[in-house]
């Protein structure tokens, strides 16, 4: 098994910055892409943005420009996925899950982290 957890949510101000993190232990080596998504109350969750395991990225065209994903591989029991969020928007608001995609396809959820950007 997976097992994801994320941190860094909070609450911010229009313009500003926030950097979530989410860690991802377990069978790590079945891990292939990591991402992060964003869900709205009545909404599905969307994508903010996928790092793959060779370091590509896909962004929302909603954060392209404001938001870098990045991921580190190093450790031997525990992989470390980032989102670093600037200039933030109310539209911004939601809750974040961490995501890992296994090589057979098997998706992994973090258990979410709140993100509130006032104006």
């Amino acid at each position: 098994q997976v097992q994801l957890a994320e941190s860094g949510g909070g609450l911010a101000q229009a313009g500003g910055s926030l950097r979530l993190s989410c860690a991802v232990s377990g069978k790590i080596f079945t891990v292939n892409a990591m991402g992060w998504y964003r869900q709205v109350p009545g909404q599905a969750r969307d994508l903010v943005a996928l790092i793959t395991s060779g370091g590509g990225t896909i962004y929302g065209d909603a954060v392209k420009g404001r938001f870098t994903i990045s991921r580190d591989n190093a450790g031997s029991t525990e992989y470390l996925l980032y989102l670093q969020m600037s200039s933030l928007k109310p539209e911004d608001t939601g809750i974040y899950y961490c995501n890992a995609v296994g090589y057979e396809g098997k998706d992994h959820w973090g258990q979410g982290t709140q993100v509130t950007v006032s104006s």
